[in-house]
Formats: C-alpha cells, structure tokens, sequence
C-alpha cells in the first residue's frame, strides 16, 4: 500500500501564501503521477494540479491563474504545492494522490491512493 500524509495547511489572510506538502511511503510504483485536490463543503472535490514522478511533467486547473505550483523531490518522496495569492474561494480541504500511470488525469477516480487531507482556510 502507499501511504500519503498532508502537512502545511493552515488559517491565512487573503492575499497569502502557504506551501502544502505530501510525503510518500510505502509501495512504490515504476510509473505514476501525484496530483492535489481539493473539495469545499458542499462542493464535489475538484482538480488541482498534476506532476509527474519522474518526468516532471505538469498541469494545472484554469484557476489557478499562475497562483499556484506543484513540484516534487524525489530523494524526499515529496510532492509541494505552494499556493500564492490566496482567495477565499481558495478555503478547502486539499488531498494529496497518486496515480499509477504515469499520464496525467484531472479526474479524482483516476487516482488509487488518497491521503486524509489537510485544512486551508483563507479569510477575507
């Protein structure tokens, strides 16, 4: 099994920034690609961005506009998303996952390891 912990949400004013981070253990898998998601109350959970694991390949949901980057370190079996410019529509509950393709997929059953997430609250 592969097991994904999410770290570094947190309260931040609008206009703030925060860096989330996902660390991978477990079972690894030759090809695969991690993604964060993230899902309001209320509201069906929604793609955010996409890399690959060894070939650094990346993709972005249209709302991001530039705000946000996802990036890995291999040594550290860590993805980050560092999230600028925050909004209030930003407030959710991100998830870390992984894939076991190595094509990237902006839907959530694509995905086949999830971690518990974690909170980011951005007030206004």
């Amino acid at each position: 099994q592969v097991q994904l912990v999410e770290s570094g949400g947190g309260l931040v004013q609008a206009g703030g920034s925060l860096r989330l981070s996902c660390a991978a253990s477990g079972r690894t898998f030759s090809s695969s690609a991690m993604g964060w998601f993230r899902q309001a109350p209320g509201k069906e959970r929604e793609f955010v961005a996409a890399i690959t694991w060894y070939s650094d390949n990346t993709y972005y949901a249209d709302f991001v506009k530039g705000r946000f980057t996802i990036s890995r370190d291999n040594a550290k079996n860590t993805v980050y998303l560092q999230m600028n410019s925050l909004e209030p529509d930003d407030t959710a509950v991100y998830y870390c996952a992984v894939r076991g393709l190595a094509t990237l997929r902006t839907q959530a059953r694509d995905y086949d390891y999830w971690g518990q997430g974690t909170q980011v609250t951005v007030s206004s």
